[in-house]
């Protein structure tokens, strides 16, 4: 015989939905198992009381037993030895039809009194402690309903006695009643064996005593395959028995020891520490569930983390549905006016925020480490709970409160400037640099000792500093970071591309080249593998501001710039190959002294990291045009310039030309013959004034004679 389906018992207490719909199927089994066996009822019925009609009685059963492979039994179906072996006997059934009488009493002793002891005592059974079960679980639930309504304001110590009483009592009732109703529903596995194979062997037996002699349809090899049946079932006979001595054991086990888990806390903390390396945990949580502006309304499910996801799910469902997303979340034990042991996960983009309830404190201080790791992607590493074990402490901020990241680190980092004080950024994370980070930083693409910034620091520049004290001369307010107050709107007003992203800066650290391919990727493989290895996972989440001009990070909170960056500066940007919201880009800056040096800022971004980098192509691409399109105007200009200049020469040579004809033609006047010649036989040359007045004194001279 093959091996038989068993529920198992010491999944009682746990009482998960898996379970519930295990339990579901062998319910299923049972219904059809009784609809089966009161079909084989009605047709050994019909054999006892009518003989007469035996031959048409044994057609039926022999009809019954072949189509036993055709039942949808959820468990066993595909059991060929239990089929093969019902077929032969429909084979023999079907060749006795022809028998005209069975003896009654032999067929009620052998063939009725097995089939109805099992429908009128087993299945009955299987009933009763079915309708007791459910009960008792539904006591269960109302306790453990009262347990957690119990007010955290209004503390009552006897009524929080008497329901913690009542939640043991009804827990302890209804693990002992799904233990006997598992126990009871196991060995109907067994009894429908041997409930189908007794009648059967009894039947059989009657036939082979009633014709004595036997017939050809009774031979010497079914006396054979008589006994090896009535073998099996004295075999099944014997492993059920064996198999209901272990269960007893191991029900009076689970009694004793699971005593203490009956009540919903542990009156003693030290007995069963909280454990904080899990990458994984299931049980009952309450959940928050809003059901108008002001009121809310408590809904106790079954959760469990898959991956990097936080399930949920009802009793009855065989699958689970998505609560949210874990990865790069967010935990924290949070006070609630009308509950107890509560504490919040907050997605990744702050959108969605879940608030539930553990049943104790070391539940909830479970769940929250566990959540913690799980947001850290732990479970996706091969030594997961060795790495949950170093990252302890993350998860025990999350419970207790500690002072923030950026104060711990604000309050670490050395006063002193430059290229020291740069190199000491990286000693603030850690006491020491570890081996495996200065093995990294010895790659072709990074400079040596290079020292990997982690906080968002925005050194002012000579530059800045200058612009700074001029702006605060002539009374324009100025930022912390050097920048005028005035200066964020003319680049917003100015630029054509204003897009806003919600980053992340995870790191930056100077590079040896700019124009390698590699670099941006190698920094995120470098900057990542020190996050690791010094425990840091806190991001400072800012706005990045995409615009022709520069890139700019702007704080959410205060709206002040923190970082900004030249457009012109920034060499080249991507994103990571497989990994699409990280992203980085590496910026070329000018020294003190002419020499130039390139850092690589790498961030994680909400939205696809491909498009902050088309954005920025975008950007400088806009920005490329708009140059080439004021230098364009600017040649245009010029070129103007130089039209009005010869325009302006022409006009002067023009003005010369005739300046010159007008003085040639006075000359020419003044040459005249009527001149006298000066006494040393040379003409005399007169003005223009003399020539005039001699010309007027001939024409008065002339004008007098005239008169005479």
């Amino acid at each position: 015989m093959p091996g038989i389906e068993k529920l198992p018992i010491e999944e009682t207490l746990e009482d998960s939905p898996q379970t519930r719909s295990l339990l579901g199927v062998f319910e299923e089994d049972t219904a059809a198992i009784s609809n089966y066996c009161s079909q084989l009822y009605q047709a050994m019925q019909r054999i006892y009381d009518a003989q007469n009609e035996l031959s048409a009685a044994t057609h039926l059963t022999s009809r019954l037993l072949k189509e036993y492979d055709k039942q949808r039994f959820p468990l066993g179906g595909d059991d060929e030895v239990m089929s093969s072996t019902l077929q032969q006997f429909a084979k023999v059934i079907d060749e006795l039809s022809s028998c005209h009488a069975v003896l009654s009493t032999q067929l009620a002793d052998a063939m009725m009194f097995p089939i109805t002891q099992f429908k009128e005592r087993d299945l009955k059974e299987i009933l009763t402690l079915k309708e007791v079960f459910q009960i008792s679980s539904d006591d269960h639930d109302t306790a453990i309903n009262r347990y957690s309504r119990l007010s955290k304001r209004r503390d009552n110590d006897k009524l929080r006695a008497e329901v913690v009483e009542d939640v043991y009592t009804s827990r302890k009732k209804q693990h002992q009643t799904m233990m006997h109703y598992f126990c009871s529903l196991n060995m109907l596995q067994y009894k429908k064996k041997m409930a189908l194979l007794e009648p059967l062997l009894g039947y059989m037996q009657a036939q082979i005593s009633f014709f004595k002699l036997g017939t050809e349809n009774l031979t010497q090899q079914w006396e054979d395959f008589l006994g090896t049946i009535g073998t099996s079932v004295q075999n099944v006979r014997r492993e059920m028995e064996e198999e209901v001595r272990q269960m007893q054991q191991t029900i009076q086990q689970l009694e004793t020891s699971c005593d203490t888990l009956y009540a919903p806390c542990d009156p003693d903390p030290a007995h069963t520490p909280v454990c904080r390396n899990l990458t994984r945990k299931q049980g009952y949580l309450y959940i928050r569930n809003k059901t108008g502006l002001v009121s809310s309304s408590w809904e106790r499910q079954y959760f469990f983390t898959q991956g990097g996801n936080l399930m949920h799910q009802a009793r009855g469902e065989v699958a689970g549905g998505l609560v949210t997303d874990l990865d790069n979340c967010s935990v924290m034990a949070v006070d609630s006016d009308d509950r107890r042991f509560c504490f919040q996960v907050t997605s990744f983009d702050g959108k969605k925020v879940v608030t539930l309830q553990a049943e104790s404190r070391k539940d909830c201080e479970e769940w929250i480490s566990t959540i913690n790791n799980i947001s850290k992607r732990i479970y996706l590493s091969e030594n997961a709970e060795e790495l949950a074990a170093r990252v302890n402490q993350s998860a025990l901020e999350a419970v207790t409160p500690s002072p923030s990241f950026q104060q711990r680190h604000e309050s670490m980092r050395p006063s002193s400037k430059g290229r020291t004080g740069r190199a000491s950024s990286i000693s603030s994370v850690g006491s020491e640099p570890s081996p495996a980070l200065s093995v990294l930083s010895l790659d072709a693409l990074v400079a040596p000792e290079t020292p990997i910034q982690f906080d968002i620091i925005s050194p002012v520049s000579e530059e800045n500093s200058g612009q700074s004290k001029a702006a605060a001369q002539s009374g324009r307010r100025s930022n912390p970071f050097g920048e005028s107050g005035d200066r964020t709107s003319e680049d917003s007003e100015d630029s054509i591309l204003h897009q806003l992203f919600i980053v992340r800066f995870l790191g930056s650290m100077e590079v040896k080249t700019a124009e390698s391919s590699d670099v941006i990727s190698e920094t995120m493989r470098q900057i990542l593998a020190a996050r690791a290895i010094h425990n840091i996972f806190r991001m400072t989440e800012s706005h990045l501001l995409v615009t022709c001009d520069c890139l700019k990070l702007i704080d959410p909170q205060t709206q002040v710039t923190r970082l900004r960056f030249p457009l012109s500066s920034v060499v080249q940007c991507s994103s990571h190959q497989d990994n699409k919201r990280l992203f980085g880009f590496v910026l070329q800056s000018a020294g003190g002294r002419g020499d130039s040096r390139a850092i690589c800022y790498i961030f994680e971004s909400n939205n696809d990291g491909e498009k902050i980098c088309d954005s920025i192509g975008l950007a400088k691409q806009i920005a490329f045009h708009s140059e080439m399109d004021r230098k364009a105007v600017e040649k245009k200009k010029e070129q103007d310039k130089a039209k009005e200049k010869q325009q302006e020469e022409l006009s002067k040579q023009k003005q010369i030309e005739k300046d010159l004809e007008e003085q040639s033609r006075l000359i020419a006047a003044s040459s005249r013959p009527a001149n006298p010649p000066a006494p040393d036989g040379q003409f005399l040359v007169l003005s223009n004034s003399q020539s005039e007045d001699s010309d007027a004194g001939e024409e008065g001279k002339k004008k007098g004679e005239s008169e005479a």
